[in-house]
């Protein structure tokens, strides 16, 4: 039943990855935009913090987790989300769906692998300066769409029982289009110009991951995880109209090299499997180099990115046979995050709280989760757009038995 599954939900989210606008910011103008949550709902509703084995919860943030699987796990997830955008003066509101990822794990003794798909970044704005009411002045409509999906596989292996590591190679690839209308009141002619950014490039994982006990049934869980700096190579064409003339201009393609910073992240928690933890998650990147000529501004800067995170489960009795409402997990998490974009000399950040809930399909190691988040990025002072936002998500996780052989007929 679950290669069915695997088999139908490929094939639809391949397509829906690329039709998707899975953002409405207008920061997501920058670079390759909006930096998208790279792990599962189940860790996205602690803030990110994910930092136990376990064993039928896939962990895709570290690949030395697939070698604690012990069942093979495929699992994806979407979000839905809404955001109030302002400035001093006004105030809009944007919405969106997003798929937000599909995997699958597979355990093989001390090994694991892992292989699937998730969003690297998306952009997805529209802004609209509209002075058609003044003659002579001028009107701009600014409007991108696309980013940078992200295929991966990985292997895990448990050198102890306790200690596991893990690596993963990742193939980065999108289109970026970008359009800009100018046009002045009372003049006949309008200006449209069109971008279109192809992008591409490989990157490598590797992480590892320690858990011991501390106090009787108390375990202490470490995990680190760590992102090499690489290329994303960027072939860019630009096209310009006036619409009076049916002719464009076609500008030769402009190839190039951005950089994707290195990346650290390192996390610790303490508590009791498959009944509570508490735990923190620091991540820090270094400053990247994402800008191409037509998103490139004085105004802007790139800087190091930081978050830190603290959240954790409860599951007041997993094996309860009475109560189902026991075997739920109830999770929840805070965030800080630095965003490494800097504009207007402002550096952005990202401020939020999330809450969720893992619940089990009777019968079976499955669940069904579900999660809000909520939070600020942004200010609205030095002339930018404070962003509120609110996402709720949900994600199917399906767990099953593959390469056993039936003792039955």
């Amino acid at each position: 039943m679950i290669k069915k599954i695997i088999i139908s939900a490929c094939l639809l989210i391949s397509f829906v990855s690329f039709a998707q606008q899975g953002t409405a910011s207008p920061y997501s103008f920058y670079g390759i935009g909006d930096a998208r949550f790279k792990g599962t709902l189940e860790n996205r509703s602690m803030a990110g913090v994910s930092v136990e084995q376990d064993s039928i919860h896939l962990n895709i943030d570290n690949p030395s987790s697939y070698a604690s699987l012990r069942q093979t796990t495929f699992t994806v997830g979407g979000s839905f989300g809404t955001s109030n955008l302002k400035t001093t003066e006004q105030s809009e509101k944007a919405q969106r769906s997003t798929f937000d990822y599909l995997a699958v794990g597979i355990p093989m003794g001390k090994f694991g692998a892992s292989f699937g798909l998730i969003p690297l970044s998306s952009v997805g704005y529209k802004i609209l300066n509209d002075n058609s009411t003044q003659e002579g002045a001028t009107s701009n409509q600014f409007e991108g769409k696309g980013g940078v999906n992200r295929v991966f596989f990985g292997l895990g292996y448990k050198i102890l029982p306790n200690w596991n590591i893990g690596a993963d190679v990742q193939y980065n690839f999108g289109k970026i289009t970008t359009t800009s209308i100018e046009a002045i009141t009372g003049v006949q002619n309008a200006t449209k110009e069109t971008n279109a950014s192809e992008l591409s490039g490989a990157n490598f994982n590797i992480g590892t991951m320690y858990q011991t006990k501390i106090y009787k049934k108390t375990t202490l869980f470490t995990s680190l995880s760590y992102t090499f700096s690489s290329t994303l190579n960027s072939t860019s064409t630009r096209v310009i109209q006036v619409d009076t003339d049916p002719d464009p201009i076609t500008f030769d393609p402009v190839d190039t090299k951005l950089k994707l910073p290195t990346k650290l992240t390192i996390g610790a928690g303490i508590g009791v499997p498959r009944k509570w933890l508490v735990g923190t998650t620091l991540a820090f990147q270094g400053d990247g180099r994402y800008a191409n000529y037509y998103n490139s501004s004085d105004d802007v800067r790139y800087e190091k990115y930081s978050k830190y995170a603290v959240g954790g489960y409860f599951i007041p009795n997993y094996a309860s046979f009475s109560s189902y409402l026991s075997r739920v997990t109830y999770r929840a998490g805070l965030k800080y995050e630095k965003i490494g974009l800097i504009v207007n000399n402002e550096s952005l950040n990202d401020v939020g709280m999330t809450l969720g809930a893992g619940f089990p399909i009777t019968g079976s190691f499955s669940n069904v989760n579900v999660g809000v988040e909520f939070g600020k990025r942004g200010t609205t002072t030095a002339g930018l757009v404070q962003e509120n936002y609110m996402n709720f998500s949900v994600s199917f996780s399906f767990n099953d038995r593959w390469f056993v052989k039936s003792k039955f007929n």
